[in-house]
């Protein structure tokens, strides 16, 4: 009965319209008061969720992706996009998906991807003449490589939930994004030259050298990262610092188009958008507590298996869970909540926590470009100027081919592991 008042309270404030993170304490906040628990519960736990060295190095990724793209970075590495493949049919398409992929290690996220790139890229296909939705679905759906591809801020919220090595779980998600990427490539292409959709011309190699080596140093910042890491020279969290110094020097010394007086609105950004993710952790963890109080993760775990105990029947109702979680809830509360979870199911049919880890950042990550409540299809349509029914449309083709890579990431163990089993 208190569970259902939790549930019942949380989803209609989440259909009201309340941010995730205040749903996640109003909705906790009524079930303590009607349970009569003590209220200084309440910032116990959310302080206890966030007491972490290791979420410390939010804030520095955050802070230096920022830098690195006042610096000039998306345009830097659009470009190089766009000399590499822009010849072929769809080229500006297949640059769009290209640029996702290498601004993907710069900022870890995916909202910052679709309003960057797109703000770009978006306006730019349409001149060319790419219909518009078709536009938009391709921005949106490639985003969702952010995450995946190493730095990662949700990698970086699972390494703490779970106790799991996070670069084991950045080494991870590298092949798996790099495929996902391959394949988004694959189904643009394929949709462009049957739409005929124009090509730009052969760039020569002399160009294309000129055009890597201006992203050059934006691209080396996830090689410095995860080769810290690997190596034991630094920690995440120490990485994040070292990430911030160099996109400093780059912005400023290399580039010169990160000016001084952009710092101060730059700060500000980032502390903004980490106390919105702060909050977000700190309300989750209280929520998870109360899950945990209720035994919601043994009943899911014995609901699921009650099911079926095939591990390929698992992993689909897991799949489908996720699925269907990413299309309505903010990715970090969705990590926190349900990791530890639906954890204890997964290890329990023999799936390593690196992959279900990797598994589970997919679907939620495919949760944002679909509807009813895909931020980054919200965002990349208002800056295409297209319905989100017009955006939807035209984005299942590429949803269908997303789909078919997080049945690979779930049924291939080494997608996920070879990397990673490299560096034991």
């Amino acid at each position: 009965m208190m569970a259902a008042i939790l549930f019942v309270t949380f989803i209609l404030l989440i259909f009201l319209s309340v941010p995730i993170a205040f749903s996640l304490g109003l909705s906790s906040l009524v079930y303590i008061l009607i349970a009569d628990i003590p209220l200084n519960i309440i910032p116990q736990k959310m302080f206890g969720g966030i007491n972490s060295f290791t979420l410390l190095c939010i804030p520095g990724f955050i802070l230096a992706g920022n830098l690195m793209n006042a610096g000039g970075i998306t345009e830097r590495i659009i470009d190089f996009a766009k000399k590499l493949v822009g010849h072929i049919r769809g080229g500006l398409g297949l640059s769009n998906v290209g640029a996702s992929m290498g601004f993907a290690g710069i900022t870890g996220t995916a909202l910052a991807d679709t309003a960057s790139i797109g703000s770009v890229m978006i306006p730019a296909m349409k001149k060319e003449g790419y219909d518009a939705p078709f536009s938009v679905a391709v921005t949106s759906s490639s985003s969702t490589i952010g995450p995946i591809i190493p730095p990662s801020l949700p990698m970086i919220i699972l390494g703490t939930l779970a106790t799991v090595s996070i670069g084991d779980l950045f080494l991870a998600g590298t092949i798996p994004g790099i495929l996902l990427g391959l394949c988004l490539m694959a189904a643009t292409y394929v949709i462009s030259k049957k739409r005929k959709y124009p090509k730009g011309e052969r760039q020569t190699f002399s160009v294309i050298t000129k055009s890597f080596f201006g992203a050059f140093w934006a691209l080396m910042m996830t090689v410095i990262i995860l080769f810290g890491i690997l190596s034991g020279y630094f920690t995440p969290t120490e990485a994040s610092i070292v990430a911030v110094v160099y996109a400093l020097i780059v912005g400023i010394f290399v580039y010169r188009d990160l000016k001084l007086h952009m710092l101060p609105k730059i700060l500000l950004d980032s502390m903004v958008s980490t106390a919105g993710i702060m909050v977000l952790v700190g309300m989750a963890n209280l929520f998870g507590w109360i899950l945990v109080s209720e035994q919601i993760p043994q009943l899911v775990a014995d609901s699921i298996l009650a099911i079926s105990e095939n591990p390929i029947i698992v992993i689909l109702l897991l799949n489908v869970l996720l699925l269907f979680v990413g299309t309505f809830m903010e990715t970090i509360a969705a990590l926190v909540i349900l990791f530890p979870v639906l954890l204890p199911v997964a290890t329990q049919i023999g799936m390593d926590p690196v992959q279900f880890g990797v598994m589970m950042v997919l679907n939620l990550m495919i949760g944002l470009s679909t509807p009813p409540v895909g931020v980054c299809l919200f965002v990349a349509s208002s800056i295409g100027k297209v319905s989100i029914g017009q955006a939807s449309k035209a984005l299942l083709p590429f949803l269908a081919v997303s789909l078919l890579v997080l049945l690979a990431v779930s049924f291939i163990p080494s997608l996920t592991l070879f990397l990673p089993s490299l560096f034991d």
